[in-house]
């Protein structure tokens, strides 16, 4: 059976966490790029693929894996020799997947709703809480550093510096210190700057 991994990807997307991933695991892969701004995600093939008309979503073989922090999960448990991953008896495993689901389940649904100036939900239906507490909650384990789990660096930290990333660019996380100092460790590996140099290229050719 063949198990190449198609990675479909569009610039400056949530995408781009799993290109970096991928460089750092030095996985063989191919790249179906996407053009968002022309529609590719909407149309019937792609959303054959992934009904949510989203961004990134890869093919390993037979599987269809879509929803970023589950790819990234996937992808770095295919590729344990990188140590991207604690293993599942490895006490780190539960901090690590505790990070992973963190991202997805409060820190995206409290920045859109701080993004879109919406009220959130009522603290017992909201799968954050409150924005401050999510926060807060963030940067007392960036602090504790250099990474999230502390010493060891994983792909949690490769979802993480991405999207911290841009949403202290737009302002919807404050560029406290512990935070831009975050970002500025992740951002010197060679991987995330192969990967932005890549992606400003494809992305001045979609604009063109």
């Amino acid at each position: 059976m063949n198990r190449t991994i198609t990675l479909f990807h569009a610039p400056h997307s949530r995408s781009g966490a799993v290109r970096i991933l991928l460089d750092e695991l030095d996985a063989p892969h191919e790249l179906q790029v996407v053009n968002l701004k022309a529609g590719d995600t909407r149309r019937p093939d792609f959303l054959g693929l992934n009904p949510m008309g989203k961004v990134p979503a890869i093919l390993h073989g037979d599987a269809l894996v879509s929803e970023q922090v589950a790819i990234m999960i996937y992808l770095a448990d295919l590729f344990p020799q990188a140590g991207l991953a604690p293993a599942a008896d490895h006490p780190l495993r539960g901090p690590y997947l505790r990070w992973m689901a963190f991202h997805g389940a409060c820190f995206e649904p409290a920045v859109i709703d701080l993004a879109l100036k919406r009220e959130p939900a009522p603290h017992s239906m909201s799968p954050y809480g409150d924005y401050d507490t999510m926060l807060a909650t963030l940067t007392r384990q960036l602090r504790a550093g250099p990474y999230l789990l502390g010493e060891q660096f994983s792909a949690a930290d490769i979802l993480w510096a991405y999207a911290l990333g841009w949403t202290t660019a737009f302002k919807l996380v404050p560029q406290l210190p512990e935070v831009m100092d975050y970002i500025a460790r992740l951002n010197a590996r060679p991987a995330f700057r192969r990967v932005t140099e890549l992606d400003a290229g494809l992305a001045a050719a979609q604009a063109a």
